[in-house]
């Protein structure tokens, strides 16, 4: 061997095992890139495949498992817009889910906390080893949570570089090691998931949003819906009620009348069974003017009243629903048929309804529909509907009626003119009949003109020339004189709003006939108009022969009057001028004398009379004076607003407040809020007062906000001044606007008198106040008989029953006026407030008409005193 050959042989073995080992580390490298890049490919496929993050997750999970020792693996995710940390996914030998393993403390703060927390912070991998990690513990860097791991790798998953969750594979066992490779192979799996992981969670955001606004517009259509449902039963009802009263004012003949009437109930309800009974009183029978059946059966032939379901509802007068279990048990107790069983058909009948009809009060027959199958069945609701149509369909029978008589009588009369007209004939050449006629025609003319159409008594045009003839006559005798009485009638307006307008003309027509008894035949009795009345008393000997007069109207202005069949009780108040020789006296002075002395009657509680003198023109001018302390109390803030409730008849719950105000006046005492608003109509401030009002309640409402909560509502009154013109609505609507009270919790109230006079600029007023938020209600509902239409296209949310109507429920006809002013605002579908409940037996009679919400002296919750210290105290109202 030559010299040196070992050793250059050497160096190629080195050589070669340099090569050896750089060609493994290459293989190694080449290995790895293929693992990862058919990791990345796999991931890929597992990202299209997905359609949810869930399924994701788990497929990333399976096939790191195939990669690397994965069954201890989990996702935690980072929302930059929340702050907070989820754990979507979660796999752990040892360990429940950390919800579970610590139940009391909240996911993301426990995960913020621990090691994952401080991979989210850093934004770096981390290796952690049992002994990095107790090192990080001990630095106070992290909190020891969940089971001990021998090995732990988490990576952080970055998306726009900012982290937004972290990758993290433990182990618990010396078999499983992690190394370069896994790091590697997570930081690429990390880096390719994040974007998949932000486009699979921003569709399922996407999803999520779809169906929360496919269930909003769901439940806006179904709303909707609803609203248009009730709005056509409603326009339903109301076409149905004129369709009612186009019949009862039509041509049409009785034939032709009821099988439409028939038509009408169709509408609303199926009557394919249906007929009207009427009764006639004196023979004390029941006929049947209309009957359809769809067992072909023929109407039956008129009959004496006997022991049948008609004369049943006619007897109790009240409307009933019963089915075919209902009517055996009535025909078993013998409270139908027992006295007539052949009048008894009702075998086949599933179901019968029969409604009394009233005429003036009284029973004038029966209304019944029912049915022979279940298929036409009905409701509660259908016995009330019925039964409001019905009272429209009793009318519309009695007008016709009233037309049919009135009819005969036009024929009669038609055939007493032509008769007459003959004899006129006959006698046309005896010309001073004829002249003699005319002259009575034109003396009856000029006794129209001076006298009033209803009561026939002198009008105010010719009392006066009668009184300037009277001053006249007196001042060439002085030796002589006379006495005026001003008479106004206590109770007027009551009677004509409860019993209408025809019982006000027979209250009238009853009253001038009880004057003329209480004066001689010398003396003048005039009606000034409305419930004003005035006599002359010519030629008295003394002042008493007056007085004596006065005592007698008013004893017999006391007496009962009968109204529409019940007993009504009025008054007077009058007042008493006597003539002087005091030259500058005229007619307009002596009576403004006697009206100035008969309002000083009613200042006195009514029911008596009073001198004029110059004590009553002192009390005329301290009124005056009254009305100027008012004025300047309103300026010097010295009106005091209560807040009285409104609440629900068990008092359970306090819907909202109403203010009522008051005024201590230094010599006249308190002022009640009714003298209060009668001062502000006389002075035309209504709007200032209640400006005042609502300044008032906003000056003090953070206090009552502390005191009461800030969900308290308001019903606040106001007069149609407000609205009378875009001044005035725009003065009210900058009021709401600066008001520190939400607007949706503000509700005024208007009305409904007002309403009916201008419908126009409410309704305007209405639809600009609603804009804002503002609740829009019609209180002294019941007196103005406002149209159902009107009310149906309002943007209003609220009815309140006038205190008159919640405080005279009398008879069944105020009751049952009232109980349709309830359905009225139930069908509407508006809230209804009774006012005025000052009797527990008037808050139990209209608790039976449906009403449950109000307000009144009945209920025992205090009002609430705003003071002047800003604060609120309760006080007995």
């Amino acid at each position: 061997m030559e010299k040196g050959a070992f050793p250059n042989h050497s160096n190629n073995i080195e050589h070669l095992q340099r090569r050896v080992s750089r060609l493994r580390r290459l293989a190694t490298k080449y290995k790895r890139a293929e693992i990862i890049q058919n990791a990345l490919l796999e991931i890929s496929n597992i990202a299209t495949q997905a359609i949810s993050l869930d399924a994701f997750y788990k497929g990333v999970h399976s096939h790191l498992q195939s990669l690397i020792h994965a069954d201890n693996f989990f996702i935690a995710f980072f929302d930059n817009q929340t702050g907070t940390i989820s754990l979507p996914f979660f796999a752990d030998e040892k360990d429940p889910h950390p919800s579970e393993l610590y139940p009391d403390e909240e996911i993301s703060s426990l995960l913020e906390r621990g090691i994952t927390g401080y991979v989210l912070k850093t934004g770096e991998p981390l290796f952690c080893n049992e002994r990095r990690f107790n090192e990080l513990v001990e630095e106070g860097k992290i909190d020891g949570l969940g089971s001990p791991c021998l090995q732990w790798l988490g990576v952080p998953i970055k998306h726009n570089n900012h982290v937004s969750g972290v990758l993290v594979v433990q182990s618990y066992s010396d078999d499983i090691i992690y190394g370069e490779l896994e790091l590697e192979l997570m930081g690429f799996i990390c880096h390719h998931i994040s974007g998949v992981m932000e486009r699979l969670r921003h569709n399922e955001e996407l999803e999520i949003a779809i169906i929360e606004r496919t269930k909003e517009l769901s439940e806006a259509y179904d709303k909707v819906k609803l609203e248009v449902t009730e709005r056509v039963k409603a326009e339903k009802l109301q076409k149905s009620l004129f369709q009612i009263a186009d019949l009862s004012a039509s041509d049409v003949t009785q034939a032709e009348f009821y099988p439409q009437i028939h038509q009408v109930i169709s509408q609303l309800l199926p009557a394919d069974n249906c007929f009207i009974a009427l009764v006639h009183k004196p023979s004390q029978t029941l006929s049947f003017p209309f009957y359809v059946s769809q067992m072909n059966a023929e109407a039956p032939k008129p009959r004496a009243l006997k022991d049948g379901l008609t004369e049943y509802i006619l007897k109790h007068q009240q409307p009933l629903l019963l089915n075919q279990q209902d009517i055996k048990r009535m025909i078993t107790a013998g409270e139908i048929y027992g006295s007539n069983p052949d009048l008894n058909h009702t075998q086949t009948m599933k179901q019968w309804i029969g409604i009394p009809l009233f005429i003036h009060g009284e029973i004038a027959g029966g209304l019944t529909i029912y049915s022979l199958t279940d298929k036409n069945s009905f409701a509660t609701k259908d016995l009330e509907l019925l039964t409001f149509v019905s009272q429209h369909i009793a009318n519309a029978i009695e007008r016709k009626l009233a037309a049919e008589q009135l009819k005969r009588s036009y024929e009669q009369l038609e055939d007493k003119v032509e008769k007459r007209t003959k004899a006129i004939a006959e006698i046309n050449d005896n010309l001073q009949r004829q002249i003699m006629q005319r002259k009575k025609i034109e003396a009856q003319l000029v006794y129209d003109a001076k006298h009033d159409n209803l009561t026939g008594l002198p009008n105010r045009s010719f009392f006066m020339e009668r009184l300037s003839q009277a001053i006249k006559h007196v001042r060439r005798h002085q030796n002589e004189q006379f006495s005026l009485l001003f008479i106004d009638l206590d109770g007027f307006k009551q009677i004509n709003d409860t019993l209408g307008h025809l019982e006000g003309d027979r209250f009238l027509i009853e009253t001038s006939t009880r004057l003329k008894m209480c004066i001689r035949d010398n003396d003048t009795l005039a009606r000034l108009g409305g419930d004003e009345f005035v006599i002359l008393l010519d030629s008295i000997h003394q002042h008493r022969d007056a007085e004596d007069v006065c005592e007698r109207i008013l004893q017999a202005i006391a007496e009962p009057y009968t109204l529409a069949q019940q007993q009504v009780i009025s008054g007077a108040s009058i007042g008493v001028a006597y003539s002087s020789v005091n030259t500058s006296d005229n007619s307009e002075s002596v009576l403004r004398n006697a009206d100035t002395a008969m309002y000083q009657a009613k200042s006195k509680g009514k029911g008596c009379y009073v001198v004029f003198d110059q004590k009553t023109e002192y009390s005329f001018n301290q009124r005056i004076a009254l009305e100027q302390d008012f004025l300047h109390a309103l300026e010097r803030n010295e009106i005091i607003v209560e807040l009285t409730p409104i609440v629900t008849f068990d008092q359970s719950h306090i819907l909202a407040y109403e203010p009522i105000s008051y005024w201590h006046h230094p010599n006249e005492g308190k002022i009640d809020n009714h003298q209060l608003k009668a001062l502000a109509e006389q002075t035309q401030s209504m709007m200032m007062l209640e400006d005042y009002i609502f300044q008032y309640i906003d000056q003090h409402y953070q206090a009552l906000a502390n005191g009461l909560g800030d969900n308290i509502h308001f019903h606040i009154p106001l007069s149609s001044q407000h609205i009378k013109h875009k001044y005035g609505l725009r003065s009210l609507k900058n009021t709401i606007k600066r008001s520190r009270i939400c607007a949706t919790k503000l509700w005024v109230f208007f009305h409904e008198k007002s309403f009916v006079q201008d419908s126009t600029n409410h309704i305007s007023a209405f639809e600009s106040l609603t804009e804002m938020g503002v609740n829009i209600g019609i209180n002294g509902y019941g007196t103005g008989y406002s149209s159902l239409s009107s009310l149906s296209f309002l943007p209003i949310k609220a009815l309140k029953l006038d205190a008159d109507v919640s405080q005279h429920l009398l008879n069944e006809k105020q009751l049952q006026l009232a109980k349709a002013y309830q359905l009225i605002a139930q069908t509407l579908g508006f809230d209804m407030y009774a006012e005025g409940i000052n009797t527990s037996e008037q808050k139990q009679s209209l608790s039976k008409l449906g009403y449950s919400q109000g307000q009144g002296n009945v209920f025992s919750i205090v009002n609430i005193v705003l003071t002047d210290h800003n604060d609120v105290k309760e006080a007995v109202s």
